[in-house]
Order: structure tokens, then C-alpha cells, then sequence
């Protein structure tokens, strides 16, 4: 795993790009984002690190975590699409994760807890760059 301090640099890059627009296949800042655009964007401006391009893809890469030993920078996945890792965000702390969630909406910070995602949840890996 990176140093604290990458992981909190990967968090605050991540909360830097708060409303960049929702793209389907979206990369980049100026185009907008998918949900694993915007993920691969975040880790390889910040750590240099080149991510798969899918959430599922992702969720084969680095360590499973446990929900209760999440650290920032943790990808956390979803089923929001009636497929398992369908979805994945970067874990903020304190329960709070950013992501870019669907058409018509911008990159933001959720609750884990709320009912909507913890019906969704799927698991998180940390990354080791």
C-alpha cells in the first residue's frame, strides 16, 4: 500500500474534482467522467498508477478489506446495476466516499451508511502502488 500520505493525497485530488460531470466512458476532467474513469484518473495523476478500465476489473486488483479497517484511499464497489462491482468510488474516512454516479449528475461525496449503499455494497481492495 502507498505511504498515508499518498493515500491522503489520492483523497484530497479526488474531493478536488467535486462537480466534474458524469460521462459514460469519460476520462478526464475536461470530457467528464465515469465512475471507473474517474477512478483511473485520480491514482494515475496522483500516484502514477495505471488502473484497468472497468469497476470490475478493478475489483481484482490489490487486497480485499474489510469495511471496518477501510483506510482512505481504499476503492470501495457496488452493485448498482444488478451486477456485482458494477460501481466503485475511493473511501474518504468516516464513512464517506467520492465518486461519479450516473447521467445527470457530477462527482461527489456519499455516506456509506445510508440504506441505498449499504444494500449495494460489494467490498473494497487496497491498492499497493
Amino acid at each position: 500500500m502507498g505511504s498515508d500520505a499518498d493515500m491522503n493525497d489520492v483523497a484530497v485530488y479526488a474531493l478536488s474534482l467535486s462537480d466534474t460531470p458524469y460521462r459514460y466512458g469519460g476520462n478526464t476532467p475536461e470530457s467528464g467522467f465515469d465512475c471507473s474513469g474517474f477512478v483511473r484518473h485520480v491514482f494515475k495523476h496522483t500516484l502514477g498508477m495505471s488502473l484497468p478500465r472497468t469497476s470490475h476489473e478493478m475489483s481484482r486488483i490489490g487486497d480485499a478489506q474489510k469495511s471496518s479497517r477501510l483506510q482512505p484511499g481504499d476503492l470501495v464497489f457496488y452493485n448498482t446495476m444488478h451486477k456485482s462491482y458494477s460501481h466503485v468510488g475511493i473511501y474518504l474516512g468516516e464513512g464517506k466516499f467520492v465518486h461519479s454516479p450516473r447521467a445527470g449528475s457530477s462527482v461527489r461525496v456519499e455516506n456509506m451508511n445510508e440504506d441505498y449503499w449499504v444494500a449495494r455494497y460489494n467490498g473494497a481492495r487496497r491498492l499497493r502502488p
